[in-house]
């Protein structure tokens, strides 16, 4: 039975590597996977989903006009398909969250989903949000705070290393930009709430 999955985390938790993985153990099977990732992401490319420990996949891309349900069904028209690998699920919207739970339902593919939960600011991102409400598992990837707790939280720096409150929700970067925190060092670090 084809399934949604949202597997979340903060940055720095290996999400791009676990699903670097997962579609290995099924492309080793003989098995047919097709990688999504955002468009506004290019940090290892253009329709690349790349890990900081050197593994990389091509995939096509989407960005707010894509209709995910499309795409999963032309590609699926065009070869079998065992499971799709979608990165970067944060920059969904609702609407394409539901479509590829229609991808699940209609399709009978399952979709698996690698993003962020939260943004700098401790607010869901839209995708996130409604991947919480819609996926039929959700698993956690965990990373750690500098003082060894678990990181539920991201503070975005400017580039004197100053923690950042307000801004766009959406600012491509990584270890240069974020860091993961655990909810009390991220509330030293952004004042307390």
């Amino acid at each position: 039975m084809a399934k949604l999955y949202f597997h979340y985390s903060t940055m720095n938790a290996g999400k791009s590597t676990l699903l670097l993985q997962a579609s290995y153990n099924y492309r080793e099977r003989g098995m047919k996977t097709y990688h999504l990732t955002a468009a506004i992401d290019g940090r290892a490319g253009r329709g690349r989903i790349a890990s900081r420990i050197g593994i990389e996949v091509s995939a096509d891309t989407f960005d707010a006009a894509s209709d995910l349900f499309e795409m999963i069904r032309k590609r699926q028209r065009q070869d079998s398909l065992d499971c799709v690998f979608l990165d970067e699920a944060q920059f969904l919207s609702k609407d394409q969250v539901w479509q590829i739970a229609r991808a699940v339902d209609d399709l009978k593919v399952p979709v698996m989903c690698y993003g962020l939960r939260v943004d700098f600011r401790g607010e869901l991102f839209p995708g996130s949000a409604a991947l919480l409400a819609l996926a039929d598992e959700m698993r956690e990837a965990r990373t750690i705070c500098y003082c060894g707790k678990k990181a539920t939280m991201v503070v975005r720096r400017d580039a004197d290393g100053t923690p950042l409150t307000e801004g766009e929700q959406i600012q491509i970067g990584g270890n240069e930009t974020y860091v993961p925190l655990c909810r009390k060092h991220w509330r030293e670090a952004v004042g307390d709430r």
